[in-house]
C-alpha cells in the first residue's frame, strides 16, 4: 500500500508538473477578421457551414486551424503572431476561390488585430431581395446574377424561401419553406417565391432569407437575413 501510495503520489507530480508547463503557453492575443467577399460585397451562406483552413509552418505535427464562416459572411480567429497559409478547401462554399500568384492559398503575415477580407467568386448572386406579408403569406422576390459563366458554369438546382423564428435562418432552423426547381425558372431577372407565415408564440414577425442551391455544390448562397411583419 505505501508503494502505491508513492507511485500514485509520483504519477501526480508529473501530471502537475505537466499541467502547469501547459497552462504557461501565452494565449493566442491577435485577432484575424475580415468576410467572404465578391467585389466588396458579403457572401452570405449556412451559419457554422462554410469553413476556411490557416495553416502555420514549422509545427511539426502539420494540422490546420479551421475557421467558420458566419451567416453574413463575416468570420473571427484569435491566434498567434505568425505567419499562415490560408486555404479554402475546394469543396467549401458556393464559390470557387479566386488564386493569387497561380497558388490556391493567401499568405496572412499576423504581426497584430488585422482585418482581412476574402475574395472569392461565387457561381450566382441574389440581388434586390424583397419580402412583404400580407393575408398570412410571406412573398418573395429577388434577381439572380449568374457571375461564372463559360465550362465552369453550373446550373440552379433550386431556389428557397425559408421563415425561421430568429435571425438564424436556413433549412435546419425554418418553421416554414419553398422550393422552386430551377427548371421553373424563366428569367433569373424575374423570380418570385410565396410560404405561409409560421405560427410563432407571442411573435407577429419572422426572419426570411432567399437561399440558390447550385446543381453540384452542397453549400447554398443566400439573400442577406430581412425581419418580415405587418
Amino acid at each position: 500500500m505505501k508503494f502505491l501510495s508513492i507511485v500514485s503520489l509520483c504519477l501526480f507530480a508529473t501530471i502537475s508538473l505537466f499541467s502547469c508547463a501547459y497552462d504557461n503557453y501565452p494565449a493566442p492575443e491577435s485577432r484575424l477578421q475580415g468576410r467572404l467577399v465578391y467585389q466588396g460585397e458579403p457572401i452570405n451562406v449556412e451559419y457554422n457551414n462554410v469553413t476556411f483552413e490557416l495553416w502555420e509552418p514549422g509545427w511539426q505535427k502539420r494540422i490546420p486551424i479551421t475557421v467558420t464562416v458566419a451567416q453574413d459572411g463575416s468570420y473571427s480567429a484569435q491566434l498567434f503572431k505568425a505567419t499562415y497559409k490560408l486555404v479554402i478547401p475546394t469543396a467549401q462554399g458556393p464559390f470557387q476561390s479566386v488564386r493569387r500568384d497561380n497558388s490556391d492559398t493567401t499568405t496572412v503575415n499576423l504581426t497584430g488585430d488585422q482585418t482581412l477580407d476574402i475574395d472569392v467568386l461565387p457561381y450566382y448572386m441574389v440581388r434586390t431581395p424583397a419580402f412583404s406579408l400580407s393575408n398570412g403569406t410571406v412573398s418573395a422576390t429577388c434577381k439572380l446574377e449568374q457571375i461564372i459563366t463559360g465550362t465552369n458554369a453550373r446550373a440552379i438546382e433550386r431556389v428557397s424561401l425559408y421563415l425561421s423564428k430568429t435571425q438564424f435562418v436556413d433549412s435546419r432552423t425554418s418553421l416554414s419553406s419553398v422550393d422552386l426547381a430551377g427548371s421553373a425558372i424563366k428569367d433569373l431577372s424575374a423570380v418570385s417565391l410565396s410560404a405561409s407565415m409560421p405560427a410563432i408564440t407571442g411573435q407577429t414577425y419572422a426572419y426570411a432569407r432567399i437561399g440558390v442551391k447550385i446543381a453540384g455544390v452542397e453549400d447554398l448562397i443566400f439573400s442577406p437575413v430581412q425581419k418580415v411583419q405587418p
